[in-house]
């Protein structure tokens, strides 16, 4: 499993050996057996949230082309968006200019296809109804956000879980962090999902994530998987955290053990790994699946 260690100003800690690290399954404490340090390819999906507002979106489409810089040749990426409905924009590629031609491709409109619910009207613009939009008490019924963040995250997991074990795989997902109530997959059958591929979650929040931060779907993810979250307020910082993301993610600690002493008739098993030295924020993911879900 991949572990990320901070120290309190948020910097990576890369100096710590295998006896620095602790780890216990199910309240069990293993004997660590693998311990590597070696930077691994991604498999990375970047899912990209097309349905923000107005300035966050423009923000989003600004910092477009920095996401080609972010990856190495030895990395495979793939594109997708949603709202309503997760859309596939571009299939795993380890060619750099087919990214950037794809990620332009984006900036320009090209891409766009209708997701009838993401923009049928909202009941109301400001204080004035919607010209065609009903009028009466059926308007209490109609959920403000149509946006599914579990549907989408559940579908870039589907698309990784059979990408090579040898690659580290996650997901990029961007977004304000605003979910509908209506999703296909809940939270949890979602986590079950990305814990049983190895997917880790490294989401970028912007527009209302950043009120809501921690609380957000967004981080909930994040930390279950041993991803991270960034959250950026302008064009800038989203530039950056594309680079920052993959180079985390790229750059963890690889432990790896036998399980032993926990009950190997149940399918889920929690993980907690700790260091020895204080002061250190340690990401890692909350456990795995024994078998794998179908």
């Amino acid at each position: 499993m991949p572990v990320t260690v901070k120290d309190s100003k948020g910097n990576l800690v890369a100096d710590l050996g295998k006896n620095d690290f602790r780890v216990l399954e199910d309240g069990v404490e293993q004997q660590v057996s693998v311990f590597a340090t070696e930077a691994v390819p991604l498999s990375a999906v970047v899912l990209l949230d097309d349905d923000l507002k107005p300035k966050a979106a423009d923000q989003l489409h600004k910092s477009l082309l920095a996401i080609a810089g972010a990856f190495s040749e030895s990395d495979e990426v793939g594109l997708a968006k949603f709202a309503s409905f997760f859309t596939p924009v571009m299939e795993f590629t380890k060619d750099n200019d087919q990214l950037m031609a794809e990620l332009k491709r984006i900036i320009s409109g090209e891409d766009s296809l209708p997701d009838p619910e993401s923009n049928a009207p909202h009941p109301t613009a400001g204080d004035h109804p919607i010209p065609g939009f009903p009028t009466g008490p059926q308007q209490a019924t109609v959920d403000k956000s149509t946006k599914h963040i579990d549907d989408a995250v559940h579908a870039a997991a589907e698309a990784l879980r059979v990408r090579d074990r040898e690659r580290r795989k996650i997901i990029i997902l961007v977004s304000d962090g605003v979910n509908a109530k209506t999703n296909t997959y809940n939270y949890d059958q979602t986590l079950a999902l990305l814990l049983a591929s190895d997917v880790s979650v490294y989401a970028i929040g912007t527009d209302a994530a950043l009120l809501r931060r921690g609380a957000s779907p967004l981080s909930r993810y994040a930390r279950a998987t041993g991803g991270d979250s960034y959250f950026v307020s302008n064009q800038a910082t989203l530039s950056r955290a594309y680079s920052q993301v993959a180079e985390q993610a790229r750059h963890q600690y690889t432990i790896s053990y036998a399980p032993m002493g926990t009950d190997r008739t149940q399918n889920y098993h929690s993980i907690e790994v700790r260091v020895e030295r204080p002061g250190l924020e340690v990401l890692s993911r909350d456990g795995y699946y024994l078998a794998r879900l179908p």
